[in-house]
């Protein structure tokens, strides 16, 4: 998967860099991109954050003075067989609506649109860290 910046459409999983992290979500329209907890939510009670929708400029977090840009996920080959079809996409993401359980570690907003669109939970940001602690232990 690589990123773009781009026009989205909806069903697209969509990212604004947030500093440290980026932060996920489906994009349905200027008015609805579905996400598990606000950009901002790191300080958040894990036990309070849920999947819901924003406007984009609530998901890119523009209530601060930082410049922040929609970044538009472009499929590899594999991954265009792999995806379910956008109407599919949006519906799961609208089915897990209110839903909670936030686990920055298993559960979080990267994990939440890549279950939205390849019916698979991952963060390659998380697996990434894994990735970086076994090799500090292994040397």
């Amino acid at each position: 998967m690589e990123w773009v910046m781009k026009e989205p459409s909806p069903g697209d999983i969509v990212r604004v860099n947030m500093g440290i992290y980026y932060h996920y979500g489906i994009f349905e329209s200027d008015d609805s991109i579905i996400q598990f907890g606000l950009p901002n939510n790191v300080k958040s009670d894990p036990a309070a954050i849920e999947v819901l929708t924003t406007n984009a400029q609530v998901f890119l977090g523009t209530d601060s003075d930082t410049l922040r840009l929609m970044e538009v996920a472009e499929y590899s080959h594999d991954e265009m067989r792999s995806k379910r079809k956008p109407a599919q996409v949006l519906e799961y993401a609208h089915s897990r609506i209110g839903n909670r359980g936030y686990d920055i570690l298993h559960n979080n907003c990267e994990h939440f649109v890549n279950e939205c669109v390849f019916d698979k939970a991952h963060s390659s940001f998380i697996a990434s860290v894994r990735e970086k602690i076994r090799k500090k232990l292994n040397s």
